[in-house]
Formats: C-alpha cells, sequence, structure tokens
C-alpha cells in the first residue's frame, strides 16, 4: 500500500513513529509531509523518520488560512505523483485532498468538538474515517468517527511500546529513587486556543518555591523561556524526556498532552489552565483512573494545596503506579490496533462498525 502520513505537530511524531516503522518492515511505501516546525523535525530525525518539508507554521488565523492553502497544494502534488492509497493524520489538509483524489483519508482526532470548532467545521466533513478515543463518546457529532480503548499516547507510551531508560537520570545528576519534578509550559498558538490561559510567571516561581525543598526542578517549554526561569531548563535531549517524566516524582504545568503523557507512565500530573475540566481524555484519566488533576488558572490555589497533600504522601510513586494498571487493564496498544486497522482498510472500518469489540485482540 502506498501511504501518507503527514505532521502538524512534535507530539504527532510520538504518535505515529513506531505506526512508520512497523508500517515500512510490512513493505509498505511511505511518505511524510511536516510543517517547517524544528522540534517535529529534530524528533524526527532522531526516530529515523524521512520527511517532506511542506512549509512553514503560522500563530494568526490569517497566516494559518493563507499558509493552508499552500500546505494542500504541496499535498496534492505529493498525492497525484506517488498514487497515494492511503492518507493518515491530525490533518486538515489530508481530509481536503483526499476529497479531490482517489487517496482515503483516515484522521486521527484526540479532542471534543467543541473546543476545536474549525477543525471540525474544515476537516471532519471530508475525512473518510476519523479514530478516536472512546472518550470522546458523547462529544463527537460526526458518524464517520470510530471510537477505540485507548489515547494517543498509549501509541507510544504503553508498556508494550515503551521501556523507560534509567540512564538520562545520570545526565541530570540523578540516581534511581530521586525526588524531582518536571514542569512545562505553554504558549497557546494554536486554532483552539484563542482566549486560552495557562500558568502565569507569578504562579510558575510559586510552583519552583514549593517544590524546591523535595528535589531538584527541570522546566521544559515551548519556545524561549523566560530569563527567571532559564536556570530550570531541561537539559536532557526532546527524546528522553518520557524516561525522565517515567522517574519523576510528579509533573505540573499547563500542557495538555504532557499532562495526559505523564498520567499514562503513572507519574502524578497536575494541569492549570482554561482547558480543565473540559476535555474528555484528560477528564477520563482524572475522574475514573485518578492519574491526573486539572484546574482553571483562577484555581491556582486550589492546585497549590492538592500539590501539599500529594507530596507528603508516602507511597506516592507506587499508589500512582497501581492506577496507572488499571487503566491499561481497560485499554489497547494503540499502535498495533493502528497496524491492523490500517493494512486491512477499508474492511477493518467494517469490521469496527461490526463489532467493535474486535479491537480488544489489540492488548
Amino acid at each position: 500500500m502506498r501511504i501518507l502520513i503527514d505532521i502538524g505537530h512534535p507530539g504527532h511524531v510520538h504518535l505515529i513513529r513506531n505506526l512508520y516503522h512497523i508500517l515500512k518492515q510490512n513493505n509498505h511505501s511511505l511518505w511524510v509531509t511536516v510543517k517547517d516546525i524544528p522540534v517535529a523535525k529534530s524528533l524526527m530525525d532522531i526516530n529515523g523518520i524521512e520527511y517532506n518539508d511542506i512549509g512553514e507554521k503560522k500563530d494568526s488565523l490569517i497566516g494559518k488560512a493563507l499558509s493552508q492553502i499552500n500546505y494542500n497544494r504541496k499535498v496534492l502534488q505529493l498525492v497525484t505523483k506517488h498514487k497515494i492509497d492511503l492518507g493518515i493524520g491530525s490533518s486538515i489538509t489530508l481530509a481536503h485532498v483526499s476529497k479531490i483524489t482517489k487517496m482515503k483519508s483516515i484522521i486521527l482526532d484526540d479532542d471534543d468538538d467543541e473546543v476545536q470548532p474549525l477543525f471540525v467545521k474544515y476537516a471532519h466533513p471530508f475525512a473518510d474515517t476519523i479514530l478516536s478515543p472512546e472518550s470522546l463518546i458523547g462529544h463527537r457529532k460526526n458518524r464517520k468517527t470510530l471510537f477505540y480503548a485507548g489515547f494517543h499516547e498509549l501509541a507510544y507510551l504503553h508498556p508494550n511500546r515503551f521501556k523507560p531508560d534509567a540512564g538520562v537520570l545520570s545526565e541530570v545528576g540523578l540516581k534511581k529513587g530521586d525526588g524531582f519534578f518536571i514542569l512545562r509550559f505553554n504558549v497557546f498558538k494554536a486554532h483552539h486556543d484563542i482566549g486560552i490561559k495557562g500558568v502565569s510567571l507569578k504562579n510558575k516561581l510559586e510552583l519552583i518555591k514549593l517544590l524546591e525543598p523535595y528535589g531538584p526542578v527541570f522546566i521544559t517549554t515551548e519556545r524561549k523561556i523566560e530569563p527567571e526561569l532559564k536556570q530550570y531548563q531541561l537539559p536532557v535531549s526532546p527524546e528522553k524526556a518520557h524516561s525522565l517524566m517515567y522517574f519523576a516524582t510528579m509533573f505540573l504545568g499547563d500542557s495538555q498532552t504532557m499532562t495526559s503523557e505523564a498520567a499514562v507512565l503513572g507519574t502524578p500530573a497536575l494541569k492549570c489552565n482554561s482547558f480543565a475540566g473540559k476535555l474528555s481524555v484528560p477528564n477520563e484519566l482524572e475522574e475514573k483512573y485518578g492519574l491526573c488533576y486539572a484546574y482553571q488558572p483562577n484555581e491556582f490555589d486550589q492546585l497549590v494545596i492538592k500539590l501539599k497533600e500529594l507530596i507528603q504522601l508516602k507511597n506516592l510513586k507506587q499508589e500512582w503506579q497501581n492506577r496507572r494498571q488499571k487503566m491499561l487493564a481497560d485499554k489497547i496498544n494503540v499502535t498495533d490496533f493502528l497496524v491492523w486497522f490500517i493494512e486491512n482498510y477499508p474492511k477493518s472500518k467494517r469490521i469496527m462498525k461490526e463489532n467493535p469489540d474486535y479491537q480488544y485482540r489489540f492488548k
């Protein structure tokens, strides 16, 4: 099969990296497109993924709209030239191009309709199939959606796919069992982030002051870090961040993805941003499994109370690993499921509609 994967965010590289290599090993022809995102391209270089750069990513809505035309044009040329059979990704571009070519599109979407109205309006109607976590049942209106028992993060952090490397600890001057904390702060530049707030600089400094008596604090951020926080900047390369997060005492910040990553790894996670309580995936991780906690920016004081409560628990990490095991018992190995779904498409689509429990073969 001739397959195109489109990358629009560094997190998408993690989502598809195992899938990419398995499909390639199974003798499928693969092409990967990516916007000019340095972190995403660096992650693909590290993971041995060949790619085609389709242009710069813009922050403004007008810039995004103009860039979208360019993305569509370049991907259309590639699809036509190589006679692509199937496009995969969290991408408006793939949906659009599949509508005017013979290529079919599978859109991987783990966000609620309410928080991404533009993607829902301009991508969903043109996609052939939408695959989403079952957390979104009741929050997804498009009938093309097929739901699976998993999260995007389990495509690369499921224990069958990810083994934490304790060697990363020595790189930051630590050993196994040492307490330390990872903080992550976003810039909220996506179209669905308009009006969204995260953690203020004042609150960031307060968190650091609270945490430092219990262990070193490491900060990772999307773009330039504030001068006041520079000394805490994470000193390891991006591909090692998940191993470091696995061993961390706790994760705190305003990042959606990294909160969920910490949760599925069994690391206590506290999030503070305007999306708190509004997203089905982190809501399930919080309400059903107790793996993370979310607070609105005006609820920062409540986050601090929870932080102080958790940090006093003697068996905090073991308790979270127990909770993680309960979550994993309910979920599938997402990469194995995606490989089957893609290699057997469109028959797999019919199977999932008629017998959704088929997916539990991929545990």
